[in-house]
C-alpha cells in the first residue's frame, strides 16, 4: 500500500499509577533519519524503540516526542542507619565522660554526621515499564502511519491522473509525426518544382532526402519507451510498500524520453506537447519526493 512520508499521529495513556504520551511527525527526506526526545528515565529504552519503529518507517525524517509522569515515583528514598547513629551516640557519651562535660547533643545535631543518613535509589522494574511505553510507542505509529497511507491514496490517485493525460499527448505526438513528414515532402516537391520548372525530377534524390528528414525527426523508440515507463509507473503505484526510489528512478527515465523527443522536433505543435510532457513529468517527480 502506497505511504506518504508525511504524517502524523499522537496516542496518549494514562492510569492511576502513570502518564504517557507520544506524538511523531515526519516530513519528506531522502533517508530513514529517527529523532527521539523523551526522559532521561526512558533513556534506556531508546534502541528498541528505534527497532520497534523498524516495523513502521522506512523513509522519512520523523521526529518522535515522548513524556512521561509516574504518579507514585519514588525512584529515590531516605535510609536512616541506626547502627552508625549509635556509634557516633556512644563515642560522644564517652568524651563527654572523658572531659567531664555533659552530653547535650540532640537528635537534630547527630543527624548532620556523615551516613548517618543516605539517599538510596530504588529499582526499577524495567520489564513493566517498558511494557508500557512499547505499547504507547505501537499505538502512536499505528496512527502515524493511517494518516501515511490515507495521504499516500491522494498521491497515487493525484499521480495515475498526470501519468493518464500524458498518454492522451504521446497519442497526439504519434499521430503527427507522419503528417510531419507528409507536410515536409509537399513543401519538398513544390520548392523543387518552382526552382527546376519544367525540368524532370529526379525522385530517387528526393526520396533519399526525405527518408533522412523521417529518420531525422522519427521519435517511434522514445514514444514506445514512454509508454512502458507510464506503465511500469502505474504498476509501481499499485504494489507493495517503500516504492519512492524506485519511482524516481522511472520518472527520470521518463524525462530522458520527453528531451530526446523535444530535441528531435521540428514541427511546433510536437514541440509545445514535448513541453508540456516534461512539465507534467517534473510535477510527477515533484510529487514522488512525498512517497516512502
Amino acid at each position: 500500500m502506497l505511504k506518504s512520508m508525511t504524517g502524523f499521529g499522537r496516542y496518549e495513556s494514562e492510569t492511576p499509577e502513570r502518564k504517557i504520551t507520544v506524538e511523531m511527525k515526519a516530513v519528506n527526506h531522502r533517508y530513514n533519519e529517527l529523532t527521539i526526545k523523551m526522559p532521561k528515565k526512558l533513556n534506556f529504552f531508546e534502541a528498541s524503540i528505534r527497532n520497534l519503529l523498524k516495523n513502521y518507517i522506512s523513509r522519512g525524517k520523523v521526529d518522535v516526542y515522548i513524556t512521561y509522569e509516574d504518579y507514585k515515583d519514588k525512584s529515590a528514598c531516605v535510609k536512616y542507619n541506626q547502627d552508625i547513629a549509635e556509634e557516633y551516640f556512644n563515642n560522644i557519651n564517652k568524651m563527654a565522660e572523658f572531659f567531664h562535660v555533659s552530653n547535650d547533643i540532640s537528635a537534630g545535631q547527630l543527624a548532620r554526621f556523615p551516613e548517618v543518613f543516605e539517599i538510596e535509589e530504588q529499582s526499577v522494574d524495567e520489564d513493566e515499564l517498558w511494557s508500557y511505553l512499547e505499547d504507547a510507542v505501537k499505538q502512536c505509529a499505528e496512527s502515524f502511519v493511517k494518516t501515511r497511507i490515507t495521504e499516500g491514496e491522494h498521491l497515487k490517485n493525484d499521480l495515475c491522473g498526470k501519468l493518464n493525460g500524458m498518454l492522451g499527448w504521446i497519442d497526439f505526438i504519434e499521430k503527427r509525426s507522419p503528417e510531419v513528414v507528409d507536410e515536409y515532402r509537399n513543401r519538398l516537391y513544390a520548392k523543387v518544382s518552382e526552382l527546376l520548372g519544367d525540368t524532370k525530377i529526379d525522385q530517387s534524390i528526393l526520396a533519399t532526402e526525405i527518408t533522412v528528414y523521417a529518420d531525422k525527426i522519427c521519435v517511434d523508440e522514445e514514444t514506445v519507451r514512454l509508454r512502458a515507463h507510464i506503465k511500469n509507473m502505474i504498476d509501481t503505484l499499485e504494489a507493495a510498500d517503500n516504492v519512492g526510489r524506485k519511482l524516481d528512478f522511472i520518472a527520470q527515465e521518463m524525462n530522458r524520453e520527453a528531451n530526446t523527443i523535444l530535441s528531435k522536433s521540428s514541427d511546433l505543435e510536437i514541440t509545445n506537447t514535448a513541453i508540456n510532457l516534461k512539465t507534467e513529468i517534473e510535477k510527477v517527480r515533484e510529487q514522488i519526493q512525498n512517497i516512502e
